[in-house]
């Protein structure tokens, strides 16, 4: 039988790949006191490194990029030292791991920042609840960020890209997808700015490109991945045109010999709303010439059918990798995959998120 396309070789910008097969960043909120990576989460990455590339979920870049509870940061020494105990893990293993860095902006309540509102590119309220430590909340108005914050907001990404390196990850992925900060400030939909950073294309994808030339000039555009998700509508988020502005960032982003952009898929039905592609990857393929992670619905069958097709060089599983730590000997197998306990996606201890079974504890195979 052929090799499966996700099951070959690739080369990530000099990291040698052993599959194509990506573990997805999932928010999985089981950081300890102080947003501190835990031994506990060190044995979740280990227990996956048979992937041949690993995004960690996403990590704040600063106190006021966080909006969830029990996630983990990238901005002190503590929170440093815990990822190390992950990157070691992750490399004793074989595989290879970037961070990624995430500002959630207005996607955040005011518990988190002494009483102040979330920041945003406009004040613009998103819709519905948002989880916290003490159960549902309604979302808040988010305060306008000044032209002169943005700077410092761009650093903050750039350290903690450098305290990623020094945290011992290959390089970073900087979180431009999901409604977060640098999505608000693409989106027309949030940024209802009127300065250098608001209104035309070039001006609304500004901020994405400043932080990549950040980050990149930190620790180099070949450590330095971006996700995009120029369909989604998470927490109410849009725009008028993704063809459009996702178009024109992403011939801007072939200037910066990145080491890969990552593509979302839509997560619900977009093929009734003017100029949202409903094959993101395929549709933007044409227009990015370098490496293409895709992610989002994806099972063995289509993953490898668009690295066969040349949709996508990798695929990124998120749910798949959470249920079955050895998904790629799965892969190989054909395997019967583990069902996923969405009760303990978020929060809690090793139940549903170390305790999965490994293929080697099961003999359920499916039939060639």
């Amino acid at each position: 039988m052929n090799k499966q396309p996700l099951l070959t070789k690739y080369n990530l910008s000099g990291l040698k790949l052993s599959n194509r097969v990506v573990m997805a960043p999932m928010t999985r909120s089981r950081a300890g006191e102080g947003n501190v990576p835990t031994d506990l989460m060190a044995k979740y990455y280990r227990q996956r490194s048979s992937a041949g590339f690993i995004i960690s979920e996403g990590t704040q870049i600063s106190q006021q990029g966080i909006g969830y509870p029990w996630t983990p940061g990238i901005h002190t020494k503590d929170q440093i030292e815990g990822w190390n105990k992950v990157t070691k893990a992750v490399h004793e293993e074989g595989s290879n791991i970037f961070a990624q860095i995430w500002h959630v902006g207005r996607v955040s309540h005011p518990r988190y920042h002494n009483g102040e509102p979330p920041v945003a590119p406009s004040a613009v309220k998103p819709e519905g609840q948002i989880f916290t430590a003490n159960g549902m909340k309604e979302f808040v108005t988010p305060r306008a960020l000044q032209s002169d914050e943005i700077p410092g907001i761009i650093e903050d990404y750039a350290q903690a890209a450098r305290n990623a390196i020094k945290a011992g990850f290959d390089g970073v992925e900087i979180h431009g997808a999901n409604g977060y900060l640098i999505d608000q400030f693409l989106k027309d939909g949030t940024n209802k700015r009127s300065d250098k950073y608001g209104g035309s294309l070039q001006n609304r994808s500004r901020f994405a490109v400043e932080v990549v030339e950040a980050v990149s000039d930190a620790i180099g555009s070949d450590r330095t991945g971006i996700r995009l998700s120029p369909v989604g509508r998470n927490q109410g988020i849009s725009d008028s045109n993704p063809k459009e502005m996702f178009g024109y960032l992403l011939e801007q982003l072939n200037d910066y010999n990145l080491a890969y952009v990552h593509l979302m898929e839509a997560i619900s039905d977009v093929s009734d709303i003017d100029n949202y592609p409903t094959k993101v990857t395929e549709y933007f393929r044409n227009i990015y010439n370098g490496t293409i992670i895709t992610n989002a619905g994806y099972d063995q069958d289509s993953g490898n059918e668009a690295i066969e097709n040349g949709t996508a060089d990798l695929v990124a599983y998120g749910r798949l990798f959470l249920a079955n730590p050895d998904l790629p000997a799965r892969f190989e197998a054909n395997a019967k995959l583990n069902d996923q306990d969405k009760s303990t996606f978020y929060g809690g201890d090793e139940e549903g998120y170390t305790d999965y079974p490994f293929m080697s504890q099961s003999t359920e195979v499916a039939a060639e």
